[in-house]
Protein backbone atom coordinates (compact mmCIF):
# COMPACT_ATOMS: atom_id res chain seq x y z
CA UNK A 1 0.00 0.00 0.00
CA UNK A 2 1.01 3.50 -1.26
CA UNK A 3 -0.20 6.47 0.49
CA UNK A 4 0.53 9.92 -1.33
CA UNK A 5 0.11 13.37 -0.21
CA UNK A 6 0.18 16.38 -2.08
CA UNK A 7 1.15 20.40 -1.21
CA UNK A 8 2.50 23.09 -3.01
CA UNK A 9 -0.49 24.13 -4.95
CA UNK A 10 -0.97 28.03 -4.81
CA UNK A 11 -2.46 30.90 -6.93
CA UNK A 12 0.02 32.58 -9.14
CA UNK A 13 0.05 34.72 -12.18
CA UNK A 14 0.97 33.62 -15.30
CA UNK A 15 4.80 33.78 -16.39
CA UNK A 16 5.03 32.53 -12.28
CA UNK A 17 6.37 29.10 -11.46
CA UNK A 18 5.11 27.07 -8.58
CA UNK A 19 6.65 23.37 -7.54
CA UNK A 20 4.77 20.90 -5.88
CA UNK A 21 5.77 18.14 -4.15
CA UNK A 22 4.58 14.69 -3.01
CA UNK A 23 5.40 12.63 0.19
CA UNK A 24 4.92 8.55 -0.56
CA UNK A 25 4.94 6.37 1.70
CA UNK A 26 6.15 2.93 1.57
CA UNK A 27 9.76 1.35 1.88
CA UNK A 28 9.87 0.15 -2.12
CA UNK A 29 9.12 4.16 -3.48
CA UNK A 30 12.50 3.95 -5.80
CA UNK A 31 10.81 1.52 -7.85
CA UNK A 32 7.89 2.95 -8.56
CA UNK A 33 6.65 4.98 -11.76
CA UNK A 34 5.82 8.57 -10.44
CA UNK A 35 3.19 10.76 -12.29
CA UNK A 36 1.64 13.76 -12.19
CA UNK A 37 -1.97 14.09 -13.60
CA UNK A 38 -4.17 17.32 -13.52
CA UNK A 39 -8.10 17.82 -14.06
CA UNK A 40 -9.99 21.37 -14.66
CA UNK A 41 -13.26 21.97 -14.17
CA UNK A 42 -15.56 19.90 -16.55
CA UNK A 43 -12.72 17.98 -17.95
CA UNK A 44 -11.61 14.65 -18.15
CA UNK A 45 -7.75 13.93 -15.91
CA UNK A 46 -5.12 14.36 -18.20
CA UNK A 47 -1.48 13.14 -18.10
CA UNK A 48 1.11 15.84 -16.92
CA UNK A 49 4.58 13.98 -16.58
CA UNK A 50 6.00 10.75 -15.25
CA UNK A 51 9.10 9.26 -13.99
CA UNK A 52 9.67 5.95 -14.49
CA UNK A 53 12.87 3.71 -13.08
CA UNK A 54 15.00 2.20 -15.94
CA UNK A 55 15.79 -0.83 -13.82
CA UNK A 56 19.18 0.10 -13.56
CA UNK A 57 20.94 1.71 -10.49
CA UNK A 58 19.36 5.18 -10.42
CA UNK A 59 18.69 5.71 -13.76
CA UNK A 60 15.31 7.02 -14.78
CA UNK A 61 13.57 7.99 -17.39
CA UNK A 62 11.21 11.05 -17.67
CA UNK A 63 7.78 11.63 -19.98
CA UNK A 64 6.06 14.82 -20.48
CA UNK A 65 2.71 16.08 -22.18
CA UNK A 66 3.43 18.09 -24.90
CA UNK A 67 1.52 20.85 -23.38
CA UNK A 68 3.88 20.97 -20.55
CA UNK A 69 7.27 20.02 -22.02
CA UNK A 70 9.42 22.28 -21.66
CA UNK A 71 8.56 24.38 -18.63
CA UNK A 72 7.69 21.89 -16.34
CA UNK A 73 9.92 19.35 -14.88
CA UNK A 74 9.86 16.12 -13.13
CA UNK A 75 12.69 14.80 -10.51
CA UNK A 76 12.46 12.89 -7.37
CA UNK A 77 14.42 12.28 -4.08
CA UNK A 78 14.15 8.83 -3.08
CA UNK A 79 15.92 9.35 0.09
CA UNK A 80 12.86 11.78 0.94
CA UNK A 81 10.58 9.50 -0.76
CA UNK A 82 9.23 12.19 -2.51
CA UNK A 83 8.43 13.34 -5.87
CA UNK A 84 8.56 17.15 -7.12
CA UNK A 85 6.94 18.98 -10.18
CA UNK A 86 8.81 22.13 -11.14
CA UNK A 87 6.07 24.09 -13.06
CA UNK A 88 8.20 27.63 -15.18
CA UNK A 89 6.11 30.19 -17.29
CA UNK A 90 2.84 29.37 -16.30
CA UNK A 91 -0.05 29.82 -18.58
CA UNK A 92 -3.90 30.35 -17.49
CA UNK A 93 -4.53 26.87 -18.88
CA UNK A 94 -2.39 25.29 -16.44
CA UNK A 95 -5.22 25.76 -13.98
CA UNK A 96 -6.09 22.71 -12.57
CA UNK A 97 -5.96 20.35 -9.44
CA UNK A 98 -2.89 18.35 -9.63
CA UNK A 99 -2.32 14.79 -8.71
CA UNK A 100 0.22 12.82 -7.58
CA UNK A 101 -0.30 8.77 -8.99
CA UNK A 102 1.83 6.10 -8.16
CA UNK A 103 2.20 2.59 -10.23
CA UNK A 104 4.42 -0.42 -10.14
CA UNK A 105 7.86 -0.38 -12.09
CA UNK A 106 5.81 0.40 -15.73
CA UNK A 107 5.80 3.60 -17.09
CA UNK A 108 2.13 5.24 -18.79
CA UNK A 109 0.26 7.80 -19.70
CA UNK A 110 -2.90 6.52 -18.82
CA UNK A 111 -4.01 7.84 -15.27
CA UNK A 112 -6.27 4.42 -15.08
CA UNK A 113 -3.02 2.42 -15.18
CA UNK A 114 -2.16 4.12 -11.57
CA UNK A 115 -2.85 2.14 -8.88
CA UNK A 116 -2.17 4.93 -6.24
CA UNK A 117 -3.48 8.44 -6.03
CA UNK A 118 -3.09 11.50 -3.56
CA UNK A 119 -5.86 13.86 -3.19
CA UNK A 120 -5.28 16.81 -4.96
CA UNK A 121 -3.70 20.18 -5.19
CA UNK A 122 -5.17 23.24 -6.74
CA UNK A 123 -3.10 25.23 -9.32
CA UNK A 124 -4.71 28.43 -10.29
CA UNK A 125 -2.93 30.62 -12.84
CA UNK A 126 -4.12 34.11 -13.07
CA UNK A 127 -3.76 36.28 -16.05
Amino acid sequence: QVQLVESGGGLVQAGGSLRLSCAASGRTFSSYTMGWFRQAPGKEREFVAALRWSGSGSVYYADYANSVRGRFTISRDNAKNTVYLQMNTLKPEDTAVYYCAARWRQDSSRAYDYDYWGQGTQVTVSS
